[in-house]
C-alpha cells in the first residue's frame, strides 16, 4: 500500500476494486488496526485506530478473510456487557438468518453459512462501519445474491466498505469505487 488518501463518508456503501495483490485486503486490515501502517494515519470517528485503537474499533465491525469465531467468543472480545450478549447474538442471528443453523458447530457449516456467521460477527456491538473483504468469494450464485441484498439492507443503517476483484460484484451494491492497483490509489 502506498500513499492512500481518501476520505469515507457516513451512511454509504464503498467498494475496493481491483485485482489479487493490489492492496486491498491490507489496507482493510491497516483501517481496522489488524495492521500497523510504516507511514500516515487512519482516524475512524475521530479517534486515531493506533493511538486511540480500543474507541477506534468500536466504531467497526471486521468481516477479514480467515474463518469467523464463535458469535459468544466474539460478543465477549468486543467486551459487551454479559447482560446484552444473548439478545446481540439473537439479533444479529436474525439479521444474517443464521437461526436455522444456530447450534452447529461453524466447521460443519456450508462457506455461505460461515459467511454469514461472520457478517454476524462483524454486526456485534452496532458498530457504525463495517468492513467486509470479499464477502462473497467461494459462495453460490444464490449465495451471492441473499449477501448482497443483506449488504444493502445494512448499508442503510451502516457506512460499509467491502472489497472484490470482481467488478460485477462492486456494481452490484456499491454507491462508489475506490480501485486500487499496485497498491496505489488509481481512480
Amino acid at each position: 500500500v502506498d500513499d492512500l488518501n481518501f476520505t469515507i463518508e457516513k451512511g454509504r456503501i464503498y467498494g475496493f476494486l481491483g485485482p489479487n495483490g493490489a492492496g486491498k485486503s491490507t489496507t482493510m486490515n491497516i483501517i481496522t488496526g489488524y495492521l500497523a501502517s510504516t507511514d500516515g494515519s487512519v482516524t475512524i470517528n475521530g479517534h486515531d485506530i493506533l493511538e486511540d485503537a480500543e474507541a477506534a474499533k468500536k466504531n467497526i465491525g471486521y468481516l477479514p478473510e480467515l474463518p469467523p469465531l464463535y458469535l459468544a467468543f466474539a460478543a465477549e472480545l468486543k467486551k459487551i456487557p454479559k447482560a446484552e450478549r444473548k439478545n446481540q447474538i439473537s439479533r444479529v442471528s436474525a439479521t444474517t438468518k443464521l437461526d436455522a443453523v444456530q447450534n452447529r458447530l461453524i466447521k460443519n457449516l456450508s462457506k455461505g453459512y460461515r459467511q454469514r456467521v461472520g457478517l454476524a460477527q462483524a454486526l456485534l456491538g452496532s458498530p457504525e462501519i463495517l468492513i467486509l473483504d470479499e464477502p462473497t468469494v467461494g459462495l453460490d450464485s444464490k449465495q451471492i445474491l441473499e449477501i448482497r441484498d443483506l449488504i444493502k439492507e445494512l448499508g442503510k443503517e451502516h457506512t460499509v466498505i467491502l472489497s472484490s476483484h470482481i467488478l460485477s460484484e462492486i456494481s452490484a451494491v456499491c454507491d462508489y469505487v475506490l480501485i486500487l492497483s499496485h497498491g496505489k490509489l488509481v481512480a
